[in-house]
């Protein structure tokens, strides 16, 4: 007979697919700054890609909470989202859209993340896994600042930049 699944199972399998996906992300993040064609749109890349990084190492250490060892699992939407974001580069290449494509696929990103970690952060809290809680809720936070400097480079530029004629 299966062993039961419990909301320590789906968490631990929901973080496991996170973790797979910011290792994802932090591959995907420098070709999208090279590609960009404004350097605040760049810069903005850059700096993701620092704080990435330490996404990353805080999901390490909600693994280390856990007595387990960090591993991803495949994660079949980030995949997809990335792959949405390298047609964009291919096929808007030199073009006044590109950033505007750019912003869109990485926006796309930040939203997948930001579901992920506010899910994650609420069982952490409902399993008594405060510690955890506070290091995802930390996460959420820089996710979700990022998706408003993403706004607010597509406000102030992309967007009249890709229609221009």
């Amino acid at each position: 007979m299966a062993k039961e699944k419990t909301l320590d199972d789906l968490f631990l399998d929901t973080l496991k697919d996170i973790y797979y996906a910011e290792k994802k992300i932090l591959k995907a993040l420098p070709k999208m700054a090279r590609a960009a064609s404004s350097a605040d749109l760049k810069a903005a890349f850059e700096k993701h890609k620092d704080e990435t990084d330490g996404h990353v190492e805080r999901l390490q250490q909600v693994f280390e909470l856990l007595g387990k060892r960090a591993q991803g699992k495949t994660c079949p939407a980030i995949d997809g989202i990335i792959e949405e974001g390298e047609e964009i580069i291919e096929e808007f290449k030199g073009t006044p859209a590109l950033d505007a494509g750019l912003i869109s696929a990485a926006q796309a990103v930040e939203h997948y993340e930001i579901t992920r970690y506010g899910t994650l952060k609420r069982w952490a809290e409902v399993l008594g896994m405060s510690d955890a809680a506070k290091l995802l809720e930390q996460t959420l936070g820089e996710e979700s600042m990022t998706d408003e400097v993403l706004t607010g480079l597509a406000d102030a530029s992309a967007n009249e930049m890709a229609k221009a004629a």
